[in-house]
């Protein structure tokens, strides 16, 4: 779209509330992620032993993982959400989609009503050869 439209202060309130949630649940998915690739690396010895901090780091990760997990969902249904409002918004396209399929129906009843008036002609020709033929024969 080359041409920025002007929307109501509610319309861009909300587009301005799935940027923060886009950008909200991107940073969750990196900090995450990131996270849970430092939990990986082995370090040196300290005071709790290695079986406690093993498990530590696993129940760790499991959460890490279902926070991202979360934030993914969480784009699927903004996702799910821009898209209801462009269909509920975007009245240029849906005008132009109504008028694009009025042409064609009209184009269609064109076409139809050309065929019909053909076969109304051939009709019409067929039906006076076949009464010349009835009345001019000596069966009628």
């Amino acid at each position: 779209m080359s041409s920025q439209r002007v929307l109501p202060q509610s319309k861009e309130t909300l587009l301005q509330s799935y940027n923060k949630r886009l950008k909200d649940d991107i940073r969750s998915i990196l900090d995450n992620f990131t996270e849970i690739i430092k939990t990986a690396k082995v370090e040196d010895e300290t005071q709790v032993s290695r079986a406690t901090q093993a498990e530590q780091e696993h129940y760790e990760m499991h959460v890490r993982a279902a926070n991202i997990v979360r934030a993914g969902e969480s784009l699927m249904k903004l996702v799910s959400d821009l898209k209801q409002f462009l269909i509920l918004n975007d009245f240029p396209s849906v005008n132009e989609a109504i008028n694009h399929r009025n042409q064609q129906l009209h184009a269609l009843q064109e076409e139809c009503d050309k065929k019909l008036t053909n076969l109304r002609d051939e009709i019409a020709i067929d039906l006076y050869e076949l009464e010349e033929e009835y009345y001019s024969s000596r069966y009628k």
